[in-house]
């Protein structure tokens, strides 16, 4: 598999992971009064299943895929926050 298919694959399989971190941080619905959200124990999972596709980055020994994985869950992190903050008044 090629460097950039492995990152991309890497970065599809986190993407979700870091969706669901994004719509239930705390910060956040305290912010906008909601109650809930996910427990330390969920939160905790979700960060493992963000970091997971990077690990099998590693195991196949494609650092550059790992490298490209990285930026990207960083751009992809960012986009998130910014895609459910909410509007300024």
């Amino acid at each position: 598999m090629s460097t950039l298919a492995l990152a991309l694959v890497a970065l599809a399989l986190s993407a979700p992971a870091v969706l669901l971190l994004c719509r239930d941080d705390p910060k956040r619905r305290r912010a906008a009064g909601q109650g809930g959200g996910a427990t330390g124990r969920a939160r905790s999972l979700l960060v493992g299943w963000a970091c997971a596709p990077a690990l099998g980055c590693i195991a196949l020994g494609n650092s550059a895929a790992f490298m490209l994985w990285l930026g990207g869950a960083a751009l992809l992190g960012w986009l998130a926050a910014g895609s459910f903050a909410r509007p300024a008044r």
